[in-house]
């Protein structure tokens, strides 16, 4: 048989013409991207999830979802132990929170930074047990200095066989992106040794605080005697107002800021059904400032009288960038705050799947339809089209997503929001948290809150 012809020259030329076409779509790309540095799995565990583990956006990086195993093959054997006695060497949870921070501290220094210049660490539990473990580990990577931190017992982590879901943010340092560390004036600090305060550039980030005394108890004030059938205000209420005043406000002033610089704040709640409360004397502040705000359900903290833990992202006073409230059509009944703006980061609120009519979408199809995990599809589609208009009112575009939280009441419906993020980005990562939440959320039939964090550099 005669062998065809092949003109090399114009296989050469269409070759390279070819190449010259990728290398200016991914040019392109990154350029619309605001040139992010994106580190992904392109299947997560084998599955069809393209994962973005970190993202690099200026001087900002973003350390998303991160829980014990292989983001490539899944389980990793150096936690797991051996299949024969998994009890035999170091403790189980200790492996697990080892293999989290080591993994952590890997990419921190591939991205030009490290476990020092993190400002913010977020850390979901399953039990007591496993946060004990967590802090000796982190003792020993981290040395004197952990970043301001929260830490919540959920009711489980992404992976069945996990009990830590850690996400972090740190800076890569330079000129005017140098980290002040932050005491409290007369107040040492915590047992689990992490620092209240860091104030970096323009920003601060004042950890996850509680209304407690140093003992672990609640504050004077705050408990209402089990004795009593009511005297004036709930403990939840005064836990609020207390952790605002006396934890949040000197934070802020010790870092050179004030509560009208406050930009986001997360509330960990301990039952919806003091949701309603929160947002009253939440509103005694914020009233008139803008901050957004994100509430998320959870199942217990460091100390079981306790039903709040608020962190916060603040200007210092006098910074360079402004604040600014971002004007975004999200249906009021979606969310529980403004958007805010400073400079490169955009801040949306926590927003649920509530479309304009009230309703959550889908509800009856999603019960009889469970199989085609639709109940995550549908409303993973609702918040990822309000992420969408939040992008667009800043000029950005989904790309500069840097992490996306779920707290979900059933884990098992991540699949179809992730399945959503599939279907709206394609093969795009997707920076993802999730963990599963006590439920259920106060809209009917709602399965998840979801955080997004932008980058509008």
């Amino acid at each position: 048989m005669q062998q065809p012809t092949i003109d090399r020259r114009g296989f050469l030329q269409t070759t390279a013409t070819l190449a010259a076409a990728v290398a200016a779509t991914q040019a392109a790309r990154a350029q619309s991207a605001g040139a992010l540095t994106v580190k992904s799995v392109d299947r997560l565990a084998g599955g069809a999830a393209a994962y973005a583990y970190a993202v690099k956006a200026g001087p900002w990086l973003f350390l998303t979802g991160h829980e014990a195993y292989d983001f490539e093959k899944g389980l990793a054997p150096e936690v797991e132990g051996p299949a024969a006695n998994r009890l035999s060497g170091r403790p189980p949870l200790r492996r697990e929170a080892d293999y989290i921070l080591r993994r952590m501290r890997t990419i921190l220094k591939e991205l030009g930074s490290d476990l020092s210049n993190a400002v913010r660490l977020d850390q979901y539990y399953t039990s007591g047990a496993a946060v004990s473990a967590y802090h000796l580990a982190r003792f020993a990577e981290f040395g004197a200095y952990i970043p301001p931190s929260t830490s919540i017992i959920m009711e489980r982590c992404f992976s069945a066989r996990a009990n830590t879901h850690a996400s972090m943010i740190a800076i890569v340092p330079s000129a005017g992106w140098m980290m002040e560390k932050v005491t409290l004036p007369g107040e040492p600090i915590s047992a689990s040794g992490y620092t209240p305060a860091v104030a970096v550039n323009d920003f601060v980030f004042v950890a996850g605080n509680q209304a407690l005394q140093q003992n672990g108890r609640l504050a004077a004030g705050v408990e209402v005697p089990a004795v009593a059938r009511w005297q004036g205000e709930s403990s939840f209420r005064r836990q609020v107002h207390y952790v605002i005043t006396q934890r949040l406000v000197p934070s802020l002033e010790a870092a050179g800021s004030s509560l009208e610089q406050s930009l986001k704040a997360q509330a960990y709640i301990r039952g919806v059904d003091n949701f309603p409360d929160f947002l009253d004397v939440w509103s005694q502040y914020f009233k008139t400032i803008p901050c957004a705000v994100t509430l998320v359900p959870a199942k217990d903290y460091s100390s079981s009288e306790s039903s709040l833990e608020i962190n916060l992202i603040a200007l210092k006073n006098g910074a360079t960038r402004r604040k600014q409230v971002v004007d975004v059509s999200i249906p009021p009944a979606a969310t529980y705050g403004p958007c805010v703006r400073a400079g490169e980061l955009v801040f949306p609120s926590g927003v649920m799947a509530v479309g304009r009519d009230g309703v959550v979408p889908s509800v009856e199809n999603a019960a009889a339809l469970d199989g085609l995990s639709l109940r995550g599809q549908a409303q993973g589609a609702t918040v990822l089209s309000y992420a969408d208009a939040v992008c667009t009112a800043v000029g950005a575009s989904m790309r500069h997503v840097v992490r996306a939280q779920y707290f979900l009441t059933d884990i098992r419906d991540f699949a179809g929001v992730s399945a959503a993020w599939l279907d709206k980005n394609g093969r795009q990562p997707h920076p993802f948290a999730a963990v599963q939440v006590p439920g259920p959320l106060p809209p009917s039939g709602a399965c998840l809150v979801s955080d997004f964090w932008i980058y509008a550099g």
